[in-house]
């Protein structure tokens, strides 16, 4: 059986493509999941594009799920050849850490929905798009791998995205996230957010206010990062 054109690499099942399955059908691109405790990740070696989710783990506890090295590998051969790779979340650490970065925790997680500072390499990238706040969810954040600027900032993260090329981008934070989307992330995620303090129904009512708007610029960076770095 051939392949589909994009491979998503996901670690849980309520962090999937999101909104972006709309947008990845509206290219006409079939994709397919693949979930690493179980799917052969060679699958996606020769992907049209390539893209990393989110999840719960760490990229430093690959002593514990051996399975994020096969990643980083898997992540490292595509930089290396130049293929479509795109990593949110944990997928931009995977990324950093294929490139050598170092991946560690924050002083406190990041978690909710806030706008991004744009430097000037960001505001003549693709992530121009991004005017409403996005939704931020991470307790660890990347170093920026050697020869990969910073593209945009919060106050708590200073390097939340980079590209490598023309070819990788990196996005800390999420783009996909409907409002209808959220409650599987909140049932699956409450016992951190009880842990830190943040109620869910201050995340609720953010999601009433930006994720439609969020997640429609987050369709026009990811087209306009396709039609401008990919080339199609």
């Amino acid at each position: 059986m051939t392949a589909a054109p994009i491979q998503v690499v996901r670690h849980v099942s309520f962090e999937d493509l999101g909104t972006m399955e709309q947008l990845f059908g509206s290219w006409a691109l079939p994709f397919e999941y693949l979930d690493p405790p179980s799917d052969d990740l060679a699958l996606a070696r020769g992907a049209k594009l390539l893209v990393v989710m989110g999840g719960p783990i760490s990229v430093n506890d690959v002593d514990r799920f051996g399975y994020l090295g096969d990643e980083v590998r898997l992540i490292r051969e595509r930089i290396e050849r130049g293929r479509p790779t795109l990593g949110i979340c944990l997928g931009a650490q995977l990324i950093a850490r294929a490139l050598d970065a170092t991946v560690a925790p924050m002083p406190g997680p990041e978690i909710g929905w806030a706008p991004l500072t744009l430097n000037a390499a960001g505001a003549a990238s693709p992530l121009r798009h991004l005017t409403s706040p996005v939704l931020h969810w991470h307790g660890e954040a990347f170093e920026l791998p050697k020869g990969c600027p910073s593209l945009a900032s919060t106050s708590k993260c200073p390097n939340q995205a980079f590209a490598v090329g023309a070819h990788t981008l990196a996005l800390q934070f999420h783009i996909e996230v409907a409002e209808d989307h959220l409650e599987r992330w909140l049932v699956g995620h409450i016992h951190e957010l009880d842990h830190v303090g943040i109620p869910v129904e201050r995340l609720r009512a953010d999601a009433r206010k930006y994720a439609a708007k969020a997640t429609a610029e987050g369709a026009e960076l990811l087209t306009n990062w396709r039609s401008g770095m990919i080339g199609e």
